[in-house]
């Protein structure tokens, strides 16, 4: 498969973009959906090229999916979620947008629906606040 270095995950890891980063370690990044279908929305993104999960190593995987679960927690936890969804895409067939792979990581209530995928990015000082909340419970 075909990896693109300048997609706009890539340009972020480079730090050629910003980005709301709420959690790096040597392997992973994690940073606010900048079109968040829910207070919170965050992207798990292994800081080494990979198109998707159909080219990831065994490694990119155990790294991205410990640090799934973990933020999972913690999103759960800052916004008092009842649930949280885990939602990865491959593939244009498959709903993927951007060729790094990458985990949606969403805090989830009963009684709240996901926001639609409008194309609409949040303003900043909104994802500032919600990566604060995030860091908090991370310390």
């Amino acid at each position: 498969m075909n990896y693109d270095n300048n997609n706009i995950f890539a340009k972020i890891i480079r730090k050629d973009l910003p980005s709301e980063v709420v959690y790096e370690d040597q392997d992973t990044l994690v940073i606010m959906d900048i079109m968040p279908r829910a207070d919170g929305h965050i992207l798990v993104i292994p800081k080494s090229a990979c198109r998707n999960i159909l080219d990831a190593n065994q490694e990119q995987l155990k790294s991205c999916i410990c640090i799934v679960q973990k933020m999972a927690k913690v999103v759960k936890e800052a916004f008092n979620a009842d649930g949280v969804t885990v939602q990865q895409f491959n593939e244009s067939a498959g709903g993927q947008e951007v060729f790094h792979l990458h985990f949606h990581v969403l805090p989830r209530m009963d009684d709240l629906n996901l926001r639609k995928h409008d194309g609409k990015m949040q303003d900043h000082s909104v994802l500032k606040a919600n990566a604060e909340k995030i860091r908090a419970i991370l310390k």
